[in-house]
């Protein structure tokens, strides 16, 4: 029998829910420029091709600089290391230059819970869930930091909590947990509103929140609006779904399901996009279509300023 650790409750799935926090906010004020800088040029090379295309010498320099970076305190990279951690870095042979280590993992999410940041207390529930890293198996501390990291604002652990709330007919509940997570832009919570409106025949809604997972970074939602533009789809469609649809002046669309496949493509790659600009690029009908320059016109641009989180 193991202990709850001192700081957190154990999670009742009948008791009250938890507060709902925002993750940023768990988050250091400041960051460091030159850290930041050496961290995200090197994400952005890992994210830039499959990782069995990396060569040995990239994958080699991303886990330099985001070692370094890291070392240097910036917790994105520190994040990124415990990804690593928990994968490996390099595939293949020819490119392989780390192997898991649970036990680096778990320290490093140790001191991202100490330091009171959500995502450290989420993937500390992970790890006690499933029992590695000197974590011990428990699925009750695992649900205790669950619980703690939906209310610091683990969009993640928002969606576990939704996820047993459904299971024990709490609906209500449910959908408040969805929903912080949807206010911190996270593409499963709107992936999941648009698919409840789509059941319930709600287009209009189903379009909205799709559109707006994409916006987020959802490859899944990209690819049902692809989809809902498919001119085969569209024909194997019931009659009153497609008369509910024309209403929304939803059609087959060649030039959009196109659109949304090359931004489905762009996901897939690299799910750290965030496409701000979507709309302006493809827009929901009955807008018109402006002229296509590829996703890059979607993607959020680097922010003025100091670096944040």
């Amino acid at each position: 029998m193991h202990t709850i650790p001192a700081g957190l409750q154990a999670f009742d799935v009948n008791g009250p829910i938890p507060t709902c926090g925002r993750w940023k906010d768990t988050m250091p004020k400041t960051r460091d420029p030159a850290a930041y800088r050496l961290y995200i040029n090197a994400r952005k090379l890992w994210r830039s091709k499959i990782e069995w295309q990396l060569t040995r010498q990239e994958a080699l320099g991303i886990l330099h600089d985001v070692q370094t970076a890291a070392n240097q305190g910036d917790w994105g990279a520190r994040a990124l290391m415990a990804y690593f951690y928990r994968n490996g870095l390099g595939p293949l042979e020819k490119n392989h230059v780390l192997d898991p280590d649970a036990d680096k993992l778990v320290e490093i999410l140790r001191s991202a819970a100490a330091a009171g940041q959500a995502w450290g207390y989420y993937d500390l529930g992970v790890a006690h869930e499933h029992g590695y890293g000197g974590a011990a198996q428990d699925d009750k501390i695992a649900w205790a930091y669950y619980r703690k990291a939906a209310e610091l604002g683990s969009p993640e652990a928002q969606m576990t909590l939704a996820s047993e709330y459904l299971k024990a007919g709490r609906r209500d509940d449910e959908e408040t947990m969805i929903t912080c997570a949807y206010n911190q832009r996270h593409g499963p919570a709107a992936d999941k509103f648009g698919s409840y409106a789509e059941l319930r025949k709600n287009f209009a809604a189903a379009l909205e929140h799709y559109q707006a997972a994409t916006r987020f970074g959802s490859k899944d939602s990209a690819v049902v609006l692809r989809i809902m533009f498919d001119t085969k789809h569209w024909s194997s469609r019931d009659r009153q779904d497609q008369l509910a649809l024309k209403e929304l002046d939803i059609l087959p669309d060649p030039e959009r399901e196109n659109r949304y496949h090359q931004i489905y493509q762009a996901l897939d790659l690299n799910p750290d996009l965030k496409l701000t600009r979507l709309d302006k690029v493809l827009p929901l009908p009955p807008a018109e279509l402006p002229e296509w320059n590829g996703i890059q016109d979607a993607i959020e641009p680097e922010p003025d300023g100091p670096p944040s989180y």
